[in-house]
Formats: structure tokens, sequence, C-alpha cells
């Protein structure tokens, strides 16, 4: 896993922007998360990798395509995580590009809602990330940001993708794959 500080104010400002969602689908899903939740903390910066992978399954049509996020649990104790991803695009060089992320259904996935997912050690969570790629407004991304807990400790993976208008939808996490069912 990469950390790295933001290094624009592009990237500050999409990451400040996507923190707020997050955090707004964080609070909701810690009062709802129930007798016994207190169990496992928050994980912590460091203790979370993401990856992208297609779980076996191709996600694109009618200009879309899509990926799953997995983040995975590489600390020595079981945690938790909650709510949405915080991402951002960057272009060549890791410069920042303007992104919009949307929270809730994707084009292939229903939204499982904001809650908590507790993660034992090398134990995963998944999101499903959407977007599309026909329209004239499509940027070039390189790589993605990924704030796990949707603070500023993030990882930076591959990502090699037009995207129009910056713009992705992106599920919550869960502790399985999103489906469309």
């Amino acid at each position: 896993m990469t950390i790295r500080g933001l290094r624009t104010a592009a990237t500050v400002t999409a990451t400040v922007a996507l923190a707020v969602g997050a955090s707004a689908g964080i609070a909701s899903a810690a009062g709802a998360a129930g007798p016994g939740a207190a169990a496992a903390g928050s994980c912590a910066p460091g203790t979370l990798k993401v990856t992208t992978t297609s779980a076996g399954s191709s996600q694109a049509g009618m200009s879309h395509s899509g990926t799953y996020l997995k983040v995975t649990n590489t600390g020595k104790s079981t945690c938790a995580i909650n709510g949405y991803a915080g991402l951002a695009l960057e272009g060549a060089g890791h410069t920042a590009l303007k992104t919009t992320a949307h929270h809730g259904d994707t084009y292939f996935a229903k939204d499982p809602g904001a809650h908590q997912v507790t993660l034992k050690p090398g134990k995963s969570a998944f999101a499903d990330l959407v977007w599309t790629h026909a329209g004239p407004s499509s940027a070039q991304a390189k790589y993605l940001q990924v704030s796990p807990t949707g603070g500023n400790s993030h990882s930076v993976v591959a990502f090699d993708n037009a995207v129009d208008g910056g713009e992705l939808s992106v599920t919550a996490w869960s502790a399985k794959l999103p489906s469309a069912s």
C-alpha cells in the first residue's frame, strides 16, 4: 500500500468533498451498527491494502465499465470500516484530475447502504466502482486514489481508463461482492 500526502489543491478539494460524503455515511452506519459493534475498532491507517479486481466477472456494457474495489485488513487485529471509499483520479505523473464520486447503486450493482463491515486479519471488503467512457469530456486517468475510510490516508492503484467528466459511481463497502440482485 502506498500512503502519500495529498499533492495539489484539486486533489485536496476532491478528497474533502468525498470525505464529507463518506463521513455522513460513517455517522449513519455507526448509529445503526447494533449490539456488539463496539467489539472492533476502526481500522488504523496503514493496516488496509486496496486493490482492484474483476472477481471473475466482466462489468462492461452500454459505454459503462466497472471493477470491484477490494480492501484487505493487513493488520494483526480485527477492525471495522463504514460507508463509502473516498476517490480521486490521477493522470500521468500523478497529476490530479477533477473527480466526482456518486454514492449509491451503480450500473451493475445495488448499493448495500452504509453499514459497519468487520474485517478480521487477512479478510476483505468490496465496493463496486463504475464509470462511463464514451463522451467528449473523457479524462484519461492513470491512477486512482482510494481512501477506504474517507480520510486522508489512501492507497494509489493503477487505473488506466478514460472516465467521462471524471465521474465515478461507487457502492458502500460490503463483506461480499455487490451484485445486481
